[in-house]
């Protein structure tokens, strides 16, 4: 009878953790020279390329450097093994913030190889990670971005909330504030915050994995804008990043972290900021009760996602 096993990844795994993510893959392309869509060979592409069809784990090189930066603190990857072969991976991150998330683990990534699914190697791997939920007493585990409905629900999951992407014009405004440089990136100093606005996954886990010093050694992640700055408004401080958009220089990912509740004054110097800084398209993610924070200017762009919690 075959064994599943779970355990820590390590430096080792990440040949098959590659493996495990490119088998999700069909095609491999890129743009040629005269916009045109081409199919290529895996090994034709940069690393860059490669990210560009889903993250890190894409290619060896960029998913041993996202497992060292994991190991080193900022979250827990986990593989599955099948008889002594690793063929599933889960990414897990826990953050502290203010109801209804709390004191949480959120698991960002769960996959098994393309070849081995409907085996187990999932299952193992969330029951692992609810079991240690529960060891670090956590309040829940949760999951966004479900693409495998039935299996979260089958654990216990429950939808709990959406929400959806918002994209507006960055506006020059009339408020005092400041706004400096800050490169300091312990997430220590955001436990307990909440996250208004960009919470893909979670608090904790999109402070820790937006920091581009990480892929100095990789043209085209290397090359993108990011600005991170402190913000004080009305005597409140809050961490607010600006990614620039791969295609478009003028435009914005915006991601706030705030101890207090986020306010109008908060978003008119935000959008204030960005416009000095020469961005005039501004996209960001927020859960569907709060969209009415950025105003009536702010339209969806399509895409929206779910979120799936179980109560430990």
């Amino acid at each position: 009878m075959s064994e599943i096993a779970v355990r820590l990844a390590t430096l080792d795994d990440a040949a098959a953790i590659t493996a495990i993510h490119t088998s999700q893959i069909s095609r491999w392309q890129r743009f040629n020279e005269r916009g045109e869509v081409e199919d290529l060979p895996y090994e034709a592409l940069t690393l860059y390329e490669r990210w560009l069809h889903g993250g890190p784990w894409m290619s060896i090189e960029t998913c041993a450097v996202h497992l060292t930066h994991l190991l080193r603190g900022a979250g827990m990857p986990l593989v599955a093994e099948l008889d002594g072969r690793v063929l599933a991976e889960a990414e897990v991150f826990h953050g502290v913030e203010p109801p209804p998330f709390g004191d949480h683990l959120n698991v960002s990534v769960l996959y098994a190889h393309r070849d081995h699914q409907g085996q187990g190697l999932g299952a193992a791997l969330l029951d692992y990670i609810l079991a240690t939920g529960r060891e670090l007493e956590c309040e829940r585990v949760t999951v966004a971005h479900v693409e495998t409905v039935d299996f979260y629900e089958r654990h216990g999951l429950r939808q709990v909330a959406s929400g959806q992407r918002l994209n507006w014009r960055a506006r020059p405004g009339q408020v005092f504030y400041q706004a400096t440089p800050h490169l300091e990136d312990d997430p220590a100093q955001i436990r307990g915050w909440a996250m208004p606005l960009g919470r893909f996954q979670s608090a904790h886990q999109e402070w820790v994995t937006r920091w581009p010093e990480l892929w100095v050694g990789v043209p085209g992640l290397r090359d993108q804008r990011i600005e991170r700055l402190k913000f004080n408004v009305a005597g409140s401080d809050f961490f607010v990043l600006y990614a620039e958009s791969r295609y478009d220089p003028r435009r914005a990912a915006v991601y706030v972290w705030t101890p207090t509740p986020f306010t109008g004054p908060m978003l008119t110097a935000i959008n204030d900021k960005a416009h000095k800084l020469g961005f005039r398209r501004l996209e960001t993610y927020v859960m569907a009760e709060q969209a009415g924070l950025l105003g009536p200017d702010a339209e969806p762009d399509g895409y929206t996602q779910d979120l799936y919690s179980i109560e430990l």
